[in-house]
């Protein structure tokens, strides 16, 4: 009884531990009416870094789009985009997980924000960008959490 008790505890942690260490790849999202509820890391993000992520022009470039007061230092703050003061009490993380992975499964064709976490389906790509995304699994989970945090 014991060994097949240790062997059952056994495969429990492996399972477990082999979902948290693995990460979700861009054909394997599951988006739920609107939200993406799963972690792509199995982890949760950084604000941090997050914050990071989305003022680096050379990432996703959130801000050509966006304007947020917490990064009222970083000059030319897009308009384009809707303002995001507030935006951690209008969605959900599951939501907001779902609108930087690929927005047009929330918003529809008419969103001209990026899919940053998509790799097939996409139109005129760069050879060099072919099969990429913007956004690691990691950065993705780290702006979700930052943006979070901005609430009013």
């Amino acid at each position: 009884m014991k060994a097949i008790a240790k062997t059952i505890a056994a495969a429990t942690l492996l399972i477990s531990g082999s979902a948290v260490a693995g990460v979700v790849a861009p054909g394997d999202v599951q988006f739920v009416e609107a939200a993406v509820p799963v972690s792509l890391t199995g982890v949760a993000g950084d604000p941090a870094k997050g914050r990071e992520w989305f003022a680096n022009r050379k990432l996703g470039n959130c801000l050509a789009c966006h304007a947020n007061d917490d990064l009222a230092e970083e000059q030319f703050h897009g308009e384009i985009g809707p303002y995001l003061e507030g935006i951690g009490d209008t969605y959900t993380e599951a939501e907001l997980r779902a609108i930087v992975i690929n927005s047009k499964e929330v918003f529809g064709d008419a969103t001209i924000m990026p899919a940053f976490y998509k790799t097939d389906g996409l139109n005129r790509v760069a050879k060099k960008f072919a099969g990429k995304t913007i956004l690691s699994a990691e950065q993705v989970e780290d702006i979700v959490a930052y943006l979070a945090t901005l609430k009013e």
